[in-house]
Parts: C-alpha cells; structure tokens; sequence
C-alpha cells in the first residue's frame, strides 16, 4: 500500500487546486461536478452544512421529515428545544458556570494570590481551595527569591503558611524526582476518591514535587481515574488560571459538537469573532460569562440589545482597556494633576481610545461607515467612567462618575449632551443606540453574516435585502436570517459547498459526522491551537476570519488530515474515536443498495470489477461521514490506497478493519469534507 501520508498530500493538492468562495465574478462549480439545480436533499445537505455544525447520522432524514422551513424555525427558537443531553458532557467543566468572582475566590490569579500572601486577603477555609492558594503562593515566592538572587540580593524568607506549614529546603533534582514518585507511590494505593484528601494532610512541598517532578506517565495514573471534581482541584494545584482557560475552551467545543440548538451556537461563535475577546489578557476569568451570559442569550435577538450587553461587559472593558480609561478633565484627573503639583507621586489617568475605535470599525459601522477620528475621540469621551468594579477580584461593571469627561460631545453630526455625576452613563447609551440604527451598520452585519452563510463575496442584493431587514425589524437578527434563509441566492447551486470549514468547523463536525463520543475535550483543544484557530485565541480585535483563504494553506490542510487518520484509529490519545464500523452499519441499513455501475468511475477491467466489493464500502462510508459526496478524484485516491502492490484486486479479512478505519480517515481529511 502506498503511505498514507502520499494519499494525504494528494488530496490536500487537490483541495488547494480547487476553486474557493467568489471573488468578484460568481463562483463556478468544478465542469466535473455539474449541479443543474439543487435537489431536496441538497438543499437539506446545504442548510445543514450551514446553520449546524455538520450533520450527524440521521440529520438529513430527520430535517427531510419535518420540512426545512420548519427545521429552520425550530432552531431560530432554541428556547423551545431541549438541550439537557447537554448537560451531562459538561458536568465535570465546573468553572463554566461559575461567575468570575467567584471563580478567583477559588482558582486564584496572580493578584488574588499575592493579595493573600501578603495578608490583604483571608486564606479560604475549604482545605482543597486553601491547597491551591498554598501552593500558588509557594510558587510566588520560589519567584520571588529566584529574581532576587539574579539581582544579586538576598530573598525574603516567610516562615509560616496559612495552615502552619514551614518552607521545606530547596531539593535537587535527583532527589525531587526520588521523593515524588515515594509520594505517588503512596497516593496510588488510596482509593481515588481518597486521594485528594491525603493530599490535603500534606506539606505544601510535597504536594508542589506531583507537579513539577513526577512522571508525566505516574502523574496521569495518579489523577485520571479521580473523580471530577477531584481531578479539576488537582489541575488547578498546577495552574489555577490555566484551568480556567482550559474548561471555557471545552465547553465551547463540546457545545459545538453536542448540543440541539445548533443555529444558536453558530451564531454564539459568530458574535463571540465579531466582539472578540482575547483569552490570554487576563481574560480567562471574564469570558465564560461573556459567552453565557451576554452572547449567547442574544445571539438571534435584537442587535442593540447585544451591543448595550457587550458595553457594559467587563470582558469588553478589560480586553480593549477602557476600564482604565478617564477624561483630561475628570475629576480623577484633576485630582492627580493637583497632587503631581505638589509634590506627591501621583500618574495622572489618561483618556484610551480601543473601545471607541472598534466598536464603530468593528462592531458597528466598519472601516469606510462614514466616521472620523475626531468621531473616535469624541466617543472614546463618552465611556469614560465605564469600567469595573475591582477587576483583579472578578466584579461587575461599574459606572464611575469621577473618571467620566464633563461635557457635550459631537458624536457623527449629532449632540450628545453632557450628564452629570451619574448621569454621565446615559450618554453611552445614546451613543449605542445611534449606532445601532446607522444604514451603515445595518449594511455591515448583513455583510458579515452573508459571507459567513451564503459565500465570502455574497450577491450584493441580498445583502442589501438583509440590511433592509435589519433597519426595518429594529435589527432583529432572526428577521435577517429569514430573509437569507428564503432568498433564491443562498440556495444557487454555485453556493453549494463553496466555503471551506475554519479548524473549529472541522473538528466540531468531524465529531458529529461519525457521532464521537468524546471524553476529554482537552486534546482537542490542543489540536485548534496547533491548526492555528485556538478557541479564543484571536489577539487582534478583528477575531477568526471567516474567509477561505484563511485556512487553505497547504501546513494547515495537513494538520487536519493528521487529525482525521488518528481520530479513525487512536482512542486515548485524542479523547475521541471515531468508529468506521458503526458509521458503515448504520449507512448500509438505512441506504439502499449502490447499483452496480455507480460503485466507480473507471472503465471495467478486471481489477476494478473485482474492486466493486471494497467500492461498495467507500460509497457506504462516503454516504454515513460525507452526505453530500466526494468527487471521482478523491475516491479514486483512497481505492488506490486501500490496493496492495501484490494483490489489488480484494483486501484479506484480516485487514478490513484497518481498511475501514483508513478510508474513514481519509474520507474526514478528504477535500471534500472540508467544504461546507
């Protein structure tokens, strides 16, 4: 057989060889695939590849029986849909529900652990929360007396803990990693729910030894088998911020891959790029409730609603630092100039422009919407004072009447009056609502939604349609979909698999095509980083892009070819599986029989007819993991893989599982599963 990784690199030539999304001109489907029109299952295929995150077994029919239209309107109701399947597959992700201060109180930051270092704040009572905030703050002062031996003075030397506990001498390596796999060899006796308890008996540099000496191979038999919340507690140990990050980035995919409002999760991910927050700015504590509470609640609602939400979300204001933000003549201003004057060390705030400049470039009017930098300025004015309530502890907004800029402002040719004292917030509030009714921005969304939906260069009239739309429904979102859903542009057949998936497509409906049953949603996440779309990774305001020429790089069409061949063949390293068998079972009891004449492309020879047995699975596979089928190129590159050099005519019994599981994963990486 030839190597699977020469399969791969044809099949990803072929995808970078194929046409993409218009761009000017109308896109032309491939002459080898002629669409005359669009047929029912189609048009099924076309709406589900979408408006969901792919289709799982069973979708196709599902929708076929209750009417598209009806589907469509079920999911622009998603409150009427149960989702408590869901619910299970994020049991264990327990941060996600937690509001942000609350999740600092028990997975501390770096402030929140020098705060109780030095004495500001309590050590919590709960032994497993004081376990971690002990062991974060023996880290702060290994830190600590690291940096102070570079700079050649002598460290500070605490000689008591929270609970009582002495610093421990400083071990060499050999000797860490002999006393950690003692310690380990102990804890592995206990019975896991056990474990955690024993762990809380101990000194504080033993526990820290688990960490940062065990072996990687001791450390995940010590910890896999805990129980849920046992294991989070013990993750946290290590990196209580980076736990944080981790389970909002799971959540995201596991909603992605398992929930029934799938309309509303794609609109989630489409807001939450269109008013991005980056989770490596100290964010990590902040964007869980961004997404549960301010994004995905509004997703198909009124746009003002959502973009008032967002304004006033402490994800927003820490992101694009206008939390910082105070007028030159603020009364906090004043009042630092006066003490700089007389002496006292005091920096005087300034005003900062992120916030104004993306929400009308970004969020609102977008670049050419028709304002100005004196616009930007004018409105950065007029957010001063909004910002958060003790940000290090995890608060809520705050309006701050000290920091905001006395005065009228001129905001795109209209007066926005001067309030005062507390006041001062209502002229955000105008200032939103002006934006929010602009032609402009009503033009901007339909534009951005009809290259997410519809092709990155969408008809011009039916993104004129949209917008009208927009500013005749108060931007209701679901009046805008509606009118993309009906037209007669998204259903043109030079639409039909014209966008190509960004990763998080990829991977979210690569799990759904094969009905995966993932345990561990962590790998995966590891894998969208690698493949360059990390969930809420994005550093610039701009978020993911939604074009195709984003993601069609040769480097990152191979990284998602690895990932399909592992998915079809490796469980525990990617905390899925994907099994062929089960996809094929299920395709050759619902799928009538292939005639024979459709089972290849090639002309009758010996070889091919002896073939037609191992054509038949390819179709059967084809049908259960690509239901909108694959072209004559790719079949003919995974036929020509699955035939032996000595022996082309049949696979032996023995090989058909890994025959199976080969042409599954070929058919995920294939071209044509990553279009959409």
């Amino acid at each position: 057989m030839r190597p699977v990784w020469l399969v791969c690199l044809l099949l990803i030539t072929a995808l970078g060889a194929r046409p993409q999304s218009p761009t000017g001109a109308a896109r032309k489907k491939p002459k080898s695939v002629p669409i005359p029109s669009l047929t029912v299952e189609q048009r099924v295929i076309h709406a589900l590849s979408r408006f969901t995150f792919g289709a799982r077994p069973g979708d196709i029919e599902a929708v076929e029986r209750a009417g598209l239209g009806n589907w469509f309107e079920q999911q622009l109701a998603p409150e009427k849909l149960d989702d408590s399947a869901l619910g299970p597959r994020l049991a264990a992700l327990r941060t996600v529900r937690m509001a942000p201060k609350d999740l600092i109180a028990q997975f501390p930051n770096q402030a929140m652990v020098r705060s109780v270092s030095e004495g500001h704040s309590s050590m919590p009572d709960d032994p497993a929360t004081r376990l971690i905030f002990e062991l974060q703050i023996e880290r702060l002062r290994s830190q600590t007396a690291a940096a102070s031996r570079t700079q050649g003075g002598v460290a500070p030397r605490d000689s008591k803990l929270g609970n009582g506990k002495t610093d421990a001498p400083e071990r060499d390596t050999e000797s860490d990693a002999a006393a950690a796999d003692e310690i380990a060899g102990r804890l592995l006796v206990l019975p896991p729910n056990r474990r955690l308890q024993d762990m809380e008996t101990m000194p504080v540099r033993d526990v820290q030894l688990i960490a940062t000496a065990l072996k990687p191979e001791v450390k995940a038999r010590l910890l896999n088998d805990l129980p849920p919340a046992d294991r989070e507690t013990a993750t946290a140990m290590e990196n209580p911020t980076g736990l944080v990050a981790q389970e909002v980035q799971q959540a995201k995919l596991l909603r992605a891959i398992y929930s029934q409002r799938q309309l509303q999760e794609v609109m989630t991910d489409f807001w939450m790029n269109h008013f991005n927050v980056y989770i490596n700015k100290e964010a990590q504590y902040y964007l869980g409730a961004y997404e549960r509470d301010v994004l995905r609640p509004r997703a198909l609602g009124k746009f003002q609603d959502l973009l008032v939400a967002v304004a006033h979300s402490p994800a927003m204001l820490y992101y694009l630092d206008n939390w910082l933000s105070a007028g030159p003549n603020s009364p906090v201003s004043d009042g630092a100039r006066r003490a700089s004057s007389s002496g006292k060390s005091a920096p005087v705030p300034g005003i900062n422009e992120n916030y104004a400049r993306e929400l009308m470039e970004l969020h609102t009017l977008g670049v050419n919407g028709g304002y100005s930098q004196r616009d930007v300025q004018e409105v950065a004015k007029v957010f001063t004072g909004w910002t958060i309530d003790q940000p290090q502890s995890g608060g809520d907004f705050k309006f701050d009447p000290r920091r905001h800029e006395p005065g009228s402002k001129m905001v795109l040719g209209r007066t926005i009056a001067g309030g005062n004292g507390p006041d001062g917030e209502r002229e955000g509030m105008q200032v939103l609502e002006l934006l929010a009714h602009q032609p402009a921005t009503a033009h901007f969304i339909a534009l951005k939604l009809a290259r997410r939906f519809v092709a990155d260069d969408p008809p011009a009239d039916l993104v004129n349609r949209m917008a009208e739309a927009f500013l005749r429904s108060d931007g209701e979102i679901r009046e805008v979909l509606r009118v993309l859903f009906a037209s007669k542009e998204f259903w043109q057949p030079q639409y039909y698999r014209a966008k190509v998936k960004t990763p998080f497509e990829f991977i979210a409906s690569a799990m759904r095509a094969c009905s995966a049953d993932v345990q561990n949603a962590q790998p995966l996440s590891a894998e969208l980083q690698r493949m360059g779309m990390a969930n809420y990774g994005s550093q610039p305001p701009t978020g993911y892009s939604a074009l195709n020429e984003a993601w069609t790089n040769s480097e990152a069409l191979l990284d998602r070819m690895n990932f399909a061949v592992q998915l079809t063949t490796t469980r525990p390293t990617s905390g899925a599986f994907c099994d062929p068998a089960q996809a094929l079972a299920g395709a050759a009891l619902k799928t009538p029989p292939f005639p024979p004449a459709a089972t290849t492309n090639r002309k009758p020879s010996p070889a091919s007819g002896a073939l037609s047995g191992v054509d038949v699975t390819v179709q059967y596979l084809e049908r259960a993991l690509v239901p909108g089928g694959v072209s004559a190129q790719t079949r003919s590159a995974i036929l020509g893989q699955l035939a032996s050099s000595d022996q082309a005519t049949r696979i032996a019994p023995a090989d058909i599982a890994a025959a199976l599981r080969t042409i599954a994963g070929l058919l995920l990486g294939s071209p044509d599963f990553q279009q959409r």
